[in-house]
This record gives structure tokens, C-alpha cells and sequence, in this order.
């Protein structure tokens, strides 16, 4: 849980300090009165979210039989090429219904194959994508992933029947309600749908996207894979409805040995975009979901796994999170279908409960949009405070259009959330009184007029 401290601007007085020789006076820093953080738009989209037309979705890529990465294209029925070619045409159903709202792609690439690899022979690997352009900054994005592609028990096995409801037609079926959700809506940022392939086989599909994004500037502030959202029933015997996991990464591989020692000096390790992202989502779900709570686990994926958020931050989109059920059964994940010593295997409708996927993609719609609606977090936040009692902050403004001010955020080590902050004004440098900078860590987000924030940014 996250707690909001507002302190009385009245009431405390600012420190002057050498860090900033043109500090701006005590008048410019009077209260300004602020809209609400909590929107009553996104509490009307949390209902929205439809457990049946999830099922009616995830019955649907079902019924396709497989979708494996290296199955038929061709027939209008089964395989991954049907899969597709119905996505697409979902995205677009959707888009009608917003008097063309909805910007629908396929962003595509060649894989090569290789003979020991998971792809043998050169396939195209396809994914399907649709953008609803921001109104103010549409270059800027936040993006919403799931996998097209399921497996049985061999990986390279595109013949048996795979119906990988939870895994992952459960996340498709997010992104195709999240889109109907949010297509109601007006954001500032673009959000994208990204419907990813050839994910069992390499993670090869995000990899193509992210790199698309990378060639066309597409600036992402975050990243969310859905993967296996519907499952309640841990092969631990826990039946869980009300939790979900975000798994936010460190530090990415390429992470230069200067800002290694810097982070070993200042902290950090902590603090990346990804678990930027983790609190955000958290804070989202303490304040519109009394009933589904966050558990954020500081590493890249699940033990030894990997999912599709990975080729984003490797591609260093740095905000790239997997959102996920609490309580995985590995019996119903790349399985064949089967029965064995009265254990029933394969990933099967019958293994989905609706409502929590539904949960969950309200979720993702209302992170989605809060953030799409909040302006770009400020720019290199610096912070100054060695042997001194207050620290001083600068940072360079936001390139938003709408921010009406900024917020420093403050916890102690030991926390895992924010438990404090303080509305700045719309400065670009300010002195915190009375809070030693080596009791907690500290960042700043940009603050919107409708009250939206962005990401806090972690002085670097």
C-alpha cells in the first residue's frame, strides 16, 4: 500500500543551500489547489471490464487448434495464420465502433531458422498491432503486450492440438477488451496492443516490435506483458483471486561500469524504470481495486522463464514489466493433453476463471490510461544533500504540454512503495526541509491538470 503525505506549504520554510543560486523565493512556492489523484473515469472503466466477452475471446483462439509459431498459415480455421487474421479483424471490429480510432498493422520479420534452434527452417513471424493515437504527444506511447502463439509439451511440435487457453490466449483476450475499454477514451500518449508471435520459440516477436519502435522513435514510457492471467488454482494447492504478480527487472545487462559504482555508492538498484513502472501499477491497484492487491518481485521473469517484456528492455525500453496470476499450476502449462495417475495435464478452458482475467485486464486498462492521460515524467533529476539537513533537488521540466507542477516522493529503504511525498508547484528546483537524504530514497513525477502523474523519476 501506498500512502500520500500532503504537508502544509505554510507551515514549514524552505532551505537555502549552495546547490542552487537562483532558488526560487517563498512566494513561488504557495499552494496551488490540486484536482484529485483518484479519477472517477477510471473507476467507470474498472466496471467495464467484461469476464464474458474475455471467455467468448479466449473460447474463440481455443478453437483453433494451435497456434503454434510454425503452424498452418493458410487455412481459415486453424493455426496461428487464423489466429491472426482474426485478431486483426477484432482490432478492427473494435475500431468501427470508434469511428476508426483504432490505427491496425502487422509488424512482421523473417526469422532464420537454424538446426539445433526452436525455428528449423525461415518463417515469418508476424504480430498484429493497434494504436489509439494520443491527442497531445502522439509519439509518445504506452504499450500493452500478449503472446498469439501456444505449445504442447515439444516446442517444435506444430501439429497436436494446443489450445493454450491460459497460456496465452488468457493475455489476448486481455488486450482485445483493454482496447474496447480504452477506445472510449481520448488519451494524450498513443497506446498500443501489441498481439506478439513466435514467443514459445525465442521471444522473437516482441523483439521484431521493439525494434520497429526503436527505428521509428517511438518514445515508451511503459511496457506491460500480460502472460497467463486466469489461473486461481496453484499447483500448491492455493486457490488465489485476489493478487497478481508484476515482475520488474534490475539493471539491463549493458549497464555501463561508471553507473555501476554510482549505484553502488548512491543506491539504485531499486529504483530502475521497471520498478518505477511495479510501484505505479500498484499504486493503481490500491486505489481503484479493493479487492486485488499487487505483489511486486524484483527479478526479469520467473525463475529459469522468460516472457515478452524482455526483447522491450533489452531493446532498452527500461519500463518493461510481465503482469501475471499469483499462483501458477505448472501441470497446465506446456503440456500435452492428457491424463496420467489421475493428474489431468494441458492448458484448457476448463483451467481459466474469468472474472480474475477480467480483473486483471481492468487492471491494465487503468494503468494503461492514467499513465496515457499523466505527463512524461521530468527529465535528469539530480539531488544534492551530502552532510547537509535537507536535500535540494533539480530536474529538467517535462515536455508534456499539461503539467501544472511536480511532486517529490520519499520512503525509507526498508520500504517497498512510496510512503510519502510533497506537491512541489511547477518549478524545476526545489529544497526538501528536514528530511535527510541518507535515511531515504527519493524521485520526482510530473503532475497533469486532471491530476494524472507520470512515472517518478529516480535521481540519477
Amino acid at each position: 500500500m501506498s500512502l500520500s503525505l500532503r504537508v502544509s506549504f505554510s507551515t514549514l520554510a524552505l532551505s537555502a543551500t549552495a546547490f542552487f543560486a537562483s532558488a526560487a523565493p517563498l512566494a513561488a512556492q504557495a499552494p496551488t489547489p490540486l484536482p484529485s489523484q483518484e479519477d472517477p473515469r477510471i473507476h467507470d472503466m474498472v466496471a467495464a471490464s467484461s469476464a464474458e466477452r474475455i471467455e467468448r475471446d479466449i473460447r474463440q483462439l481455443v478453437a483453433f487448434g494451435t497456434r503454434h509459431t510454425m503452424s498452418d498459415t493458410l487455412s481459415t480455421t486453424r493455426g496461428i495464420g487464423a489466429a491472426r487474421r482474426w485478431i486483426f479483424a477484432e482490432f478492427e471490429r473494435i475500431s468501427a465502433t470508434c469511428g476508426g480510432c483504432l490505427e491496425v498493422q502487422y509488424i512482421n520479420g523473417i526469422e532464420k531458422g537454424s538446426p539445433t534452434g526452436r525455428i528449423r527452417e525461415d518463417i515469418n513471424i508476424v504480430n498484429v498491432v493497434a494504436v489509439l493515437r494520443g491527442s497531445a504527444e502522439p509519439n509518445r506511447y504506452v504499450l500493452l503486450a500478449g503472446d498469439i502463439d501456444s505449445r504442447v509439451t515439444d516446442v517444435m511440435n506444430a501439429k497436436d492440438s494446443s489450445p493454450g487457453a491460459n497460456d496465452n490466449a488468457s493475455g489476448i483476450a486481455a488486450l482485445l477488451e483493454a482496447a474496447r475499454i480504452l477506445s472510449k477514451h481520448k488519451p494524450n500518449a498513443s497506446i498500443a496492443f501489441a498481439a506478439l508471435s513466435g514467443e514459445e520459440q525465442g521471444l522473437f516477436g516482441g523483439d521484431i516490435v521493439a525494434k520497429h519502435a526503436k527505428a521509428n522513435n517511438w518514445r515508451i514510457d511503459a511496457v506491460i506483458n500480460n502472460d497467463m492471467i486466469g489461473n486461481i488454482a496453484g499447483i500448491d494447492g492455493v486457490i488465489e483471486n485476489t493478487k497478481a504478480r508484476v515482475f520488474a527487472p534490475g539493471l539491463a545487462a549493458d549497464t555501463p561500469a561508471s553507473e555501476l559504482r554510482r549505484i553502488l555508492t548512491n543506491g539504485g538498484e531499486l529504483d530502475t524504470p521497471s520498478r518505477q513502472l511495479a510501484r505505479y501499477i500498484d499504486k493503481v491497484a490500491d486505489r481503484y481495486f479493493p479487492n486485488l492487491d499487487v505483489e511486486i518481485i524484483y527479478r526479469l521473469d520467473r525463475y529459469g522463464r522468460g516472457g515478452h517484456h524482455t526483447p522491450f528492455f533489452n531493446n532498452g525500453f527500461n519500463a518493461a514489466v510481465r503482469l501475471m496470476e499469483s499462483h501458477e499450476d505448472y501441470n497446465k502449462q506446456h503440456q500435452d493433453i492428457r491424463t496420467e495417475r489421475g493428474i489431468a495435464y494441458g492448458d484448457v478452458i476448463e483451467g481459466v476463471n474469468f472474472p480474475y482475467a477480467a480483473s486483471i485486464t481492468a487492471l491494465d486498462a487503468a494503468t494503461l490510461l492514467s499513465l496515457a492521460w499523466a505527463p512524461a515524467a521530468p527529465d535528469s533529476v539530480r539531488i544534492q544533500g551530502s552532510v547537509r539537513p535537507s536535500p535540494s533537488f533539480r530536474w529538467v521540466a517535462s515536455k508534456s504540454p499539461d503539467v501544472i507542477g511536480y511532486r517529490i516522493y520519499w520512503r525509507k529503504p526498508s520500504e517497498v512503495n512510496w510512503t510519502n511525498s510533497r506537491f512541489v508547484g511547477n518549478v524545476t528546483q526545489f529544497t526538501l526541509p528536514n528530511v535527510i537524504i541518507d535515511n531515504y530514497f527519493f524521485g520526482v513525477a510530473a503532475v497533469g491538470k486532471n491530476g494524472q502523474e507520470s512515472l517518478v523519476a529516480f535521481p540519477r
